[in-house]
């Protein structure tokens, strides 16, 4: 073989000496310019996807490249690829199976062709090329027709093979349609047999279909003819008529399963033809060409109807947004086309589509230059349909280089973002992402950034209330004040409070929008998506790095398909996602390997590290299993956190506060003296019971939980928390028998009882649901009848921060307010009195004159040291126990300080300043 300017000089089986002539390929033309000693090796490879080549020349890991050159469905592959191939190693042992019977059978019912008229081989490549001597046989090489441009490999297979070529030019001026009436010209003056025709269906670069009919009508008027229909691209076409089906007897249809499950690694091909060319076919190729993985994947391809469902909506989507989109750009044009890729032509002088895939290569961003396509020149680049914010980048770099305004169409583009991000992601609840996310966010505060925090959507019955009236989760008011920020409705843009076994009450952007059961939930997830996106594009305009946390595990299969808070709003921010495990519930290494093969490559490649949290016991005994997880996962271990079993801030979930609230209740009393006893009641829709850290905080003080009259006893100080169904949890309460046991504390008096918000409603009388916000149906219901007060539950939700006083000790509080409805006295009822009381007289709490029993509707209201202390001080005096008020037990300010140091020393926190970008 010897190469020229003018062509490929190639010798056939009989010694033939054949020229193709074709333009030089180079690396250039597979996506930018490179000039390598190893080009040489590889110079007649001309095809999009050489990303390995690409990345030796740039330095770079493959996977750094953003590869629009190869045309692969973005979608792919199917999520279920991994557990396939492991299911099916053990077969490995045994030879694949030659005859691909299940894969065959798969595409037999999938194309609608007879399994006899269908054979497999690696990949359609393989079948090209034993295709002309298996037609040719004994009558010579023969000649072929290929309508230009077309897939290269056609031309090179003829070259290989010594078939002279007839190169017939698609109408240009037309978009690239094929001149049927020249077509049939040339067959009917061609002498020399057999003859080939190759066509694309759609065609490659172009994306052209043809008209299937008119294709089956030529090919019956010349059955001495050979039509080879290529339709590997044919998938990503909805509605398309398949030539599979009513196929003349001398037309090869050639089925790629490479580029639509996204597989080019694989190599699965197959073609549908006359069943007795299928069995000479099938006696002249090598047994076991397909090997047993790719016929047991390809199978599983060709029944996963949802996946190929998705993909086609997505490409015809995306590629009428990407066409309109880069049509915008001065000095582009765009060709219509029907597959997932768009030919695309420069028509400014100042560019051709080698100097633009340069430029883009200098970007990592591999395109397809054209040039070598017989019929187009260096003015035409192809490209690939890819994810839509993959497209953005190729859209923003395309208008960085030759001017213009980028945009989409829809969905509408936010303003450009490459905010520096970090998302904190766990294996399961619980794991210690909410306090990760605060200890980062007050290092970068400390080492002079401003950052903020986000959370797409938190389900919390825990929510604090915003300077300006809104209601988010209570762990992002504790975020805030580690970035040393007012809360923020844009930092919790939906918070779910679940009021039902099903059911939760939904606040976006701090507002309440009413009750949804999971269903409608997730059907609105569609709308509240802009939502989400629309509130951390703004606020992290205003930030120099986001700090972002997940919800749950990114592996729950059953809620990936409509997720909005983990990996989708991480690829929205373009975050660096590191991965949390719990050591201390147990298999950890386990929980951190099985969410990585859980998730789909893209969402793995968002993964930049994973972090060991609450470690108890020596760290050198991890070594062997943190080198493990790192070649199991290819990721590294940022870090591990020791349990932190002291630390005295808010939880956000009543998981942390159970477990912290038993912890303390063991711990001994300080100086030897009995603690005060106080009890709270553990109700199934037990909210804001942040209420109660400064009091479990206190060293005097052993916090436990009740659950039934057996557990209560006689405590010092019994609280009532809030709830978020007040009718359901005092069913609840009445059930274990708390109502009389409560009943006979009331009346001995020597028990302090309050009741906080919920707590509060429960105290009375009566409690009246009108419109069935917390019940099935408008309904009322006795409360403990220790207040002579009625609770009404109204539709509009109160959202305050609040300043009051408390009247018995003259003392200035503060805290929120999270209702809804209010509770009023029974007429003018002289056993009440008002205990809390707002600067504007409004009452929000009612006390007994004659027993300490009384409730308010202030939460927070143990945040205030000095009403904490003197609360603590009447229980202790009336029960003759001693009290000593400690003023630092309850220092958010020091204990966010405690933790970021205690992170920042076992985390690499110079290592997650590179994965963000920032020094």
């Amino acid at each position: 073989m010897s190469i020229s300017n003018q062509g490929v000089m190639l010798t056939n089986r009989r010694g033939q000496a054949h020229t193709c002539r074709m333009a030089i390929p180079s690396t250039l033309q597979a996506g930018g310019q490179i000039k390598s000693q190893t080009q040489s090796q590889t110079q007649e490879r001309t095809h999009g996807g050489n990303i390995w080549a690409l990345a030796r020349e740039l330095g770079c890991a493959p996977q750094d490249i953003l590869d629009f050159s190869a045309s692969i469905n973005p979608l792919g592959p199917p999520v279920w690829l991994a557990e396939v191939i492991r299911e099916n190693i053990p077969d490995l042992r045994h030879y694949p199976d030659p005859d691909c019977s299940e894969l065959i059978q798969a595409a037999s019912q999938y194309y609608g062709v007879a399994a006899n008229e269908l054979v497999a081989d690696n990949g359609t490549a393989e079948i090209l090329h034993r295709l002309p001597p298996l037609l040719h046989g004994d009558a010579g090489p023969g000649q072929a027709v290929i309508p230009m441009p077309a897939y290269a490999d056609y031309a090179s297979v003829c070259a290989v093979h010594g078939v002279h070529v007839e190169h017939l030019p698609m109408q240009r001026q037309d978009n690239f349609a094929l001149d049927w009436d020249r077509l049939r010209d040339i067959l009917k003056n061609l002498t020399r047999q057999p003859t080939l025709v190759f066509l694309g269906q759609p065609n490659n670069p172009t994306g052209q279909t043809l008209d299937p009919e008119q294709l089956r009508c030529l090919a019956a008027d010349h059955p001495e003819t050979w039509f080879i229909v290529d339709e590997a691209f044919a998938d990503f076409v909805s509605g398309l008529d398949r030539l599979t089906v009513r196929r003349p007897p001398n037309m090869i249809v050639l089925l790629s399963l490479t580029k639509f499950y996204a597989l080019p690694g694989l190599r699965i091909g197959l073609a549908a033809m006359d069943a007795r060319l299928a069995e000479r076919y099938r006696k002249r190729a090598p047994d076991w060409s397909v090997n047993a993985l790719a016929q047991c994947v390809g199978r599983r391809c060709l029944e996963d109807t949802p996946f190929q469902e998705t993909s086609r909506t997505y490409i015809r989507e995306e590629r009428q947004r990407l066409a309109a989109a880069v049509s915008a750009v001065p000095g582009l044009q765009v060709c219509a086309g029907e597959a997932n890729f768009l030919l695309c032509r420069c028509i400014t002088a100042r560019y051709d589509s080698r100097m633009l895939a340069e430029l883009l290569l200098q970007r990592r961003i591999a395109i397809r230059s054209c040039a070598n396509f017989p019929g187009l020149d260096h003015s035409y680049f192809r490209i690939a349909v890819r994810r839509t914010e993959e497209n953005h980048r190729l859209l923003d770099a395309l208008t960085e280089i030759l001017g213009g305004a980028a945009h989409f169409v829809h969905p509408p583009r936010s303003q450009k973002r490459l905010k520096p991000a970090l998302m904190f992601q766990g294996t399961c609840s619980n794991a210690g992402k909410s306090l990760l996310t605060a200890a980062l966010c007050r290092i970068l505060c400390q080492d002079g950034f401003s950052p903020a925090p986000f959370k797409a959507q938190n389900m919390a019955l825990n929510s604090g209330v915003t300077p300006d009236g809104g209601e988010i989760g209570r762990a992002q008011i504790l975020q805030a004040q580690a970035c040393g920020l007012e809360p923020d409705r844009r930092m919790n843009p939906i918070l779910l409070k679940p009021n039902s076994e099903t059911g939760s009450q939904v606040i976006v952007l701090g507002t309440p929008q009413g009750n949804m059961n999971v269903g409608a939930y997730i059907r609105a997830k569609t709308e509240l998506r802009s939502v989400v996106h629309d509130a951390y594009d703004s606020l992290a305009s205003e930030h120099d790095v986001m700090v972002l946390e997940g919800a749950g595990s990114p592996a729950e299969i059953n809620l990936k398909h409509h997720d909005l808070v983990n990996m989708a709003m991480a690829r929205h921010a373009e975050a660096a996602v590191c991965l949390v495990g719990d050591i201390d519930r147990g298999g950890v290494f386990a929980a951190l390997s099985g969410t990585m093969d859980l998730l789909d490559d893209w969402e793995r490649g968002l993964v930049q590290g994973l972090i060991v949290n609450k470690f108890r016991g020596q760290r050198a005994l991890l070594n062997p299993a943190l080198d493990w997880i790192t070649q199991r996962t290819h990721r590294p271990v940022l870090g591990v956190v020791p349990y932190l079993t002291d630390l005295v801030l808010p939880e956000e979930d009543s998981v942390n506060f159970k477990q912290g609230t038993l912890y303390r209740q063991g711990q001994a009393g300080k100086a030897g003296h009995p603690r005060l006893d106080v009890a709270c009641l553990d109700l199934p829709h037990i909210s804001n019971f942040t209420d109660l850290d400064p009091l479990a905080a206190e060293p005097s003080v052993a916090l436990r939980l009740v659950r039934s009259s057996d557990e209560l006893g006689i405590p010092d100080l019994l609280i009532l928390p809030g709830s978020k169904n007040v009718m359901t949890d005092m069913a609840f309460v009445r059930e274990r028998g708390l109502v009389e046991a409560i009943g006979r504390l009331a009346d001995a008096g020597s028990t302090h009882i309050l009741g906080i918000c919920g707590g509060f409603q429960m105290l009375g009388t009566l409690i009246e649901d009108p419109y069935a916000l917390e019940s099935v149906k408008p309904t009322s219901i006795p409360g403990l009848g220790l207040l002579p007060v009625t609770t009404r539950l109204e539709s509009n939700k109160t959202l305050r921060l609040t300043a009051a006083r408390h009247k018995p000790s003259e003392l200035e509080i503060s805290g929120y307010e999270i209702h809804h409805g209010w509770t009023v006295p029974e007429a003018d009822h002289e056993a009440l009195a008002v205990c809390v009381e707002s600067p504007d007289g409004r009452a929000l709490g009612l006390g007994r004159r004659d027993k300490p029993v009384w409730g308010s509707y202030l939460h927070g209201i143990f945040d205030n040291g000095d009403f904490r202390h003197w609360l603590l001080g009447v229980v202790a005096s009336t029960k003759q126990k001693s009290f000593q008020a400690t003023s630092e037990v309850w220092n958010i300010e020091s204990e966010l300080n405690r933790l970021a140091d205690h992170v920042r020393q076992n985390l690499d926190i110079r290592a997650i300043y590179k994965i963000l970008g920032v020094s």
